[in-house]
């Protein structure tokens, strides 16, 4: 996740497109509804196509729904402020091929930071990529991968979540999906779960 200034690239606005613009923004709102927000990404074959019939660079075209694809990632970075406390929670599960764990969670006012702690039972090569999700609550929690780190037989990776999590366990369901290669949002290769 990455903060990108918002300068516009040029100085002036053809106000005659207006019109165009606002379509193509509800047509990009139709598609995130109607694949629910799980659009994949268009075959080579498909771009090449598209390009010659309307004129368009095939790179352009790539950087296109490159960036359509990566559009969670231009949401606003959550920075936890304002230091609370620490939560023991002292969670773990075995996923079959690992155990994963979290001793704590740090509030924060306007947020919680969550490590898991994944121990394999062999040394991995290529460490899988976490999402994280919660169930149980009517709250619409916004969870942000921070990143992680790791060599051999144990990885811990980091997630901000926002608003900041109850206090005290209150059975929410933190549902942690694992990717072995990047992109997101194809199926995950595991799913577990631990209670909160």
């Amino acid at each position: 996740m990455h903060q990108v200034s918002l300068k516009p690239p040029a100085d002036y606005y053809d106000e005659s497109i207006k019109d165009i613009d606002k379509e193509i923004l509800k047509l990009l709102s139709e598609r995130k509804q109607r694949t629910q927000n799980n659009p994949g990404f268009p075959h080579q074959s498909l771009l090449s196509t598209w390009a010659k019939d309307l004129q368009f660079e095939e790179a352009f075209l790539h950087i296109l729904f490159s960036t359509l694809f990566y559009e969670d990632e231009h949401k606003p970075i959550i920075e936890p402020k304002g230091f609370i406390k620490n939560i023991p929670v002292l969670k773990g599960i075995d996923s079959g091929d690992a155990f994963h764990s979290i001793t704590l969670i740090k509030q924060y006012k306007n947020a919680s930071v969550l490590n898991l702690a994944s121990d394999y039972s062999s040394d991995v090569q290529e460490h899988p990529f976490y999402e994280l999700m919660i169930k149980g609550s009517k709250t619409n929690y916004e969870c942000q991968w921070r990143g992680g780190g790791g060599s051999g037989e144990h990885m811990n990776t980091s997630f901000v979540i926002s608003p900041a999590l109850p206090n005290q366990e209150t059975g929410l369901t933190l549902v942690f999906k694992e990717y072995q290669d990047m992109p997101k949002r194809s199926n995950p290769d595991n799913t577990f779960e631990l209670m909160y």
